[in-house]
């Protein structure tokens, strides 16, 4: 497939723009990290010594926890009488004690089942995670309510109800994406006609551009950088579809099966874009190149009814991905390494389930979906672990995150922070 790129001077424009990154280096400011990619600079040193710092109880969701501005933040659900909420939360990030919670909208939901052990379906609650930026909380409610919030307070800032305003089409299960804050613009998909695809000022929650027609899916888009040319990676039901960040401009499309959900975010490692999803559509992988004025986009492999990440985004280092790649195997899921390249399987590891995982300079950060942490040398050579062990109740759907050297994860049912090396230090 090929595309015309409109703006010649696109590229130059954007790298003069910097697309500085939000939240500060010792931060986890946002779903998937700083980069939004799950990785961090940290290093974990050779034998990491994991200490429980403070638990926490939580009411429910699979929202994951961000820290920022010497807090932590997640959605949960608050129950009072008959009526039910989503609420953000913010607990400090030394000792868990709540600092603040504020409503986001009544919660409604239409499936996800008990929280029972026996049946592994989680429960419901609320599948965004918040944004750090700039002393402001960004969430997006499962009802695509988009909020800011102080940091200190929790006090409402500005509000758009996108379902009002937009023209949102919710999908089954509601909206799971996370916003994404990228130099002080807030990135979400769920516009009607002529915008699908929203961008917002992250300090006034102006509306910077809107733009494209197409159907929302649960899945939080990327930012990325391909051949100099800085983009935000949607993945819609009709596809990846790359804008630019600047103008809304669309660079870039590249159509991928939908079938009743799409959840995992598409990885991008230099020029090679995958995505992956469930119910029966599985994974591919396209080298995306600029020529002149003309985006090329060349289909490497396409793996069907395999590969199928479900709603587990992995990582990629070194042209290998590490992640869960498996579809409803609750409790029993492989963690794997995957060449990049051509999908070829490396190794695999039974017992994860639908976790998540993250990546350090020298350790992968696994949750598996039953509430163990593990650490795993992040090597094609062979699965090698260097610590593991049980330490939540509940289900596991979140993604952990890690500011100097404390790992911080949760459950349907708990919060917990482990410093997991005295030693640990920025990769230089």
């Amino acid at each position: 497939m090929i595309m015309k790129r409109r703006n010649g001077k696109l590229a130059g424009c954007l790298l003069a723009l910097g697309f500085t990154l939000s939240g500060h280096s010792a931060d986890w400011p946002a779903y998937r990290g700083l980069s939004h990619n799950g990785e961090s600079p940290e290093v974990l040193g050779q034998h990491p010594e994991p200490k429980e710092n403070w638990e926490a109880a939580m009411n429910g969701g699979f929202s994951s926890l961000v820290v920022g501005d010497d807090k932590i933040y997640t959605l949960e659900l608050s129950q009072e009488g008959n009526s039910r909420d989503e609420v953000c939360r913010a607990l400090d990030r030394r000792t868990g004690k709540t600092v603040w919670s504020q409503a986001l909208g009544k919660a409604s939901y239409d499936g996800g089942g008990d929280s029972g052990a026996s049946d592994n379906k989680g429960g419901d609650g609320p599948r965004s995670t918040p944004s750090y930026y700039q002393k402001g909380v960004i969430t997006l409610s499962s009802q695509m309510v988009l909020s800011r919030h102080h940091s200190d307070t929790g006090e409402l800032v500005w509000q758009h109800l996108l379902q009002k305003t937009n023209g949102v089409n919710l999908p089954k299960w509601q909206n799971a994406a996370s916003p994404l804050v990228v130099d002080g613009r807030i990135f979400v998909c769920g516009g009607g006609e002529n915008q699908a695809f929203l961008c917002f000022d992250a300090l006034t929650g102006a509306t910077i551009w809107k733009t494209g027609t197409d159907d929302m899916t649960h899945t939080t888009p990327v930012q990325a950088t391909i051949d100099e040319v800085h983009q935000i990676i949607f993945f819609t039901r009709s596809g990846l579809v790359s804008l630019s960040s600047e103008s809304g401009q669309t660079l870039w499309k590249q159509e991928f099966p939908f079938n009743v959900s799409t959840a995992a975010s598409p990885v991008v490692d230099g020029n090679i874009v995958y995505c992956s999803a469930g119910y029966g559509v599985g994974a591919a992988a396209y080298k995306v190149t600029l020529s002149g004025e003309e985006w090329t986009i060349e289909n490497l492999w396409r793996k069907r009814n395999q590969l199928m990440n479900h709603w587990s985004t992995p990582v990629a280092r070194d042209g290998y991905l590490y992640g869960m790649f498996s579809f409803k195997k609750y409790g029993t899921g492989p963690l794997m390494c995957v060449r990049l390249s051509d999908g070829e399987e490396i190794w695999s590891q039974e017992g994860f389930g639908p976790g998540n995982v993250i990546l350090t300079a020298d350790h992968l950060i696994a949750l598996g979906d039953a509430g163990q942490l593990v650490l795993v040398n992040p090597t094609p050579e062979k699965y090698a672990e260097s610590y593991r062990f049980d330490h939540l109740t509940g289900k596991c759907w979140s993604t952990p995150a890690l500011s100097n050297g404390v790992i911080y994860i949760r459950s349907t049912d708990q919060a917990k922070a482990i410093t997991i090396s005295a030693t640990s230090v920025a990769a230089k």
